[in-house]
């Protein structure tokens, strides 16, 4: 993967994401989702090695004595792109966390469904967060993915996103979501952030696809 001439500033955060080549899935069952979510969270951190098994889980190691180069915020996985938000924490951190995870899950990929070549389209894309307004506006759009996609009419019923250890409904060890939640009273109050915006983000989802048409 090409590395990108992005000034990456330690302590600041980015919005990460990428789409699979030709728009083509990235993840086609429940497996490929978590083995995305294990890698990228194992390569947080600057001195681990992710290992191909199944029993090596986030669950059965503590992690506390190892330093992160790289802090995932919240995340979203969709079937043919993701979305990440991450700080980073260590100089380089975001170049060296993508580039581990992206080429680690390809090579999963490409083994695990008999395919070869590119699995991405290019390097990642990053968009630096400059206010805390757009940190918490960009942790609502990605959580609105599901919904404004039609994969879920409810957020609390899609797997694949923090979104629902940012309303309290599971564990939150993959991700601190301390940056955004600290900004309201409460997740319930984060919850209405997000929710009550989904109709209208769905209403621009669909006027951006008609322009396009009408192009």
């Amino acid at each position: 993967m090409p590395y990108r001439v992005v000034p990456f500033v330690d302590l600041d955060y980015y919005h990460l994401y990428n789409r699979g080549v030709e728009k083509r899935s990235i993840f086609l069952n429940d497996r490929d989702y978590q083995r995305f979510l294990q890698t990228v969270f194992y390569y947080q951190f600057s001195d681990l090695k992710f290992r191909f098994s199944r029993r090596d889980s986030p669950l059965n190691k503590n992690f506390n004595n190892h330093p992160k180069s790289v802090e995932i915020i919240c995340y979203c996985l969709m079937p043919n792109h993701f979305h990440l938000l991450v700080r980073q924490m260590k100089d380089g951190g975001i170049h060296k966390c993508m580039q581990r995870t992206l080429n680690s899950y390809t090579k999963y990929f490409n083994t695990k469904h008999n395919r070869v070549g590119p699995l991405l389209q290019g390097a990642f894309r990053a968009v630096p967060i400059e206010t805390d307004l757009q940190l918490m506006h960009i942790s609502r759009y990605i959580h609105l993915n599901p919904y404004v996609s039609h994969l879920a009419e409810d957020l609390k019923t899609y797997p694949y996103s923090s979104y629902r250890g940012f309303i309290g409904m599971e564990d939150d060890f993959l991700f601190n979501k301390q940056p955004v939640i600290d900004f309201f009273k409460n997740t319930r109050d984060y919850k209405e952030f997000v929710v009550g915006h989904g109709d209208f983000a769905r209403e621009l989802e669909t006027m951006k696809h008609l322009l396009m048409e009408e192009e």
